[in-house]
């Protein structure tokens, strides 16, 4: 069974869906490889771009997501603009504080996972979606996780954030891990 490339420069995504994904696993994107910047739209836009990028420069099968949160009181904001919620090169801590200080603790939130399967030679294209839904925290918690994580109480667990879950139990309800089976599920029917 051969491994997936993962469109990605973020280790942290790598070495989750490493996990989430095997028996089939992820390699890590070649260091030559240029991503498109994500200028779409929805979810599932930016993750095709990236996919299509990896797949046409390596002639390999790729795989990309694109997640965020959305908060209900900020009208779904931040959403595909989450890894810049706070400015470009803003970094988690800083689109964290910016969410906490701009939205009520207590207030819906949704994680939400397009994942990106592009095969150049049979020519296949195919997204899965996820989402997990909670609530905004007063304040961070947890040391697991990376992003909005220590913020985010999800509906399955509302006595601990997702930076409090261990990785099993995260990647169980986690808009990654759904989106994610969604895909492993396409993957093993072939």
């Amino acid at each position: 069974m051969s491994r997936l490339l993962l469109a990605t420069r973020n280790d942290h995504k790598v070495s989750e869906l490493d996990a989430l994904l095997a028996p089939h696993g992820v390699d890590a994107l070649p260091e030559d490889v240029v991503l498109p910047p994500e200028t779409g739209t929805t979810f599932e836009e930016n993750a095709l771009g990236k996919a299509r990028a990896a797949a046409a420069a390596t002639g390999r099968i790729a795989i990309a997501d694109d997640s965020g949160i959305e908060s209900a009181a900020l009208g779904g904001a931040p959403g595909v603009r989450s890894a810049r919620f706070a400015g470009e090169n803003a970094t988690d801590a800083e689109n964290l504080a910016k969410l906490l200080r701009e939205a009520p603790a207590g207030s819906a939130l949704t994680y939400v996972c397009a994942m990106a399967y592009v095969d150049p030679e049979a020519g296949v294209e195919e997204t899965f979606v996820g989402r997990c839904t909670g609530t905004l925290s007063d304040d961070p918690r947890g040391p697991n996780g990376f992003g909005y994580d220590p913020a985010f109480v999800p509906d399955e667990h509302p006595d601990r954030t997702m930076a409090q879950l261990s990785p099993a139990e995260k990647g169980a309800i986690s808009h990654r891990g759904r989106a994610v089976e969604l895909l492993r599920g396409y993957l093993d029917s072939r």
